[in-house]
């Protein structure tokens, strides 16, 4: 038996907002109260995360204006990390430049080669404000980076150049999704 809940378990899945939504290029704001209601934000985030079969979510995806991300993810060495930041700050991305393949929820079914360090750290707080650490390391430094990017009104196609980025965003206006997210325009 658990110790305590699986995250997610009595959160409700919420609609994710897709390329082409305001929601995802704004910067999001920090929380300032830590109640019930950003308690009740975080298990619907895992739970939409979950649903969506996702390794990260962050609020503004779901078009909540909030510095707070969830994780799921494992790391190269097939290690799995979950949890959740609240005002999370990108204090460390060193190591290595990898281009390695990146997806988002928020443009569903794409994926593309996107550069980003190989070791990242990240600072913030819980649901009930206690500081929290988390390092990450390959795929999970990934991760970290790509959430932080989101908080902060970023996608990982504005990291994209070139042919990559013309072909990122060519599969984007051509996605069945995208009529309903304004795709089509970026």
């Amino acid at each position: 038996m658990r110790p305590r809940t699986i995250p997610g378990s009595s959160g409700h899945v919420r609609p994710l907002r897709l390329l082409g939504d305001p929601a995802l290029t704004e910067p999001c704001q920090e929380v300032t109260v830590f109640d019930d209601e950003l308690a009740r934000l975080v298990e619907d985030m895992y739970a939409t995360m979950y649903a969506a079969q996702g390794v990260g979510l962050a609020a503004n995806q779901i078009g909540v204006p909030l510095r707070v991300f969830v994780y799921d993810c494992p790391d190269d060495e097939d290690h799995r990390h979950l949890g959740h930041l609240v005002n999370p700050r990108l204090v460390e991305a060193d190591g290595p430049v990898i281009r390695g393949p990146e997806g988002c929820l928020s443009l569903p079914g794409l994926e593309a080669g996107t550069p980003r360090h190989d070791h990242a750290v990240v600072t913030g707080v819980t649901v009930t404000g206690a500081p929290v650490t988390v390092t990450g390391a390959g795929f999970f430094a990934r991760c970290l980076q790509h959430e932080c990017d989101h908080l902060d009104g970023g996608l990982y196609v504005d990291r994209l150049t070139g042919l990559r980025r013309r072909r990122a965003l060519r599969a984007a206006a051509k996605a069945p999704w995208a009529g309903t997210a304004g795709a089509a325009g970026r």
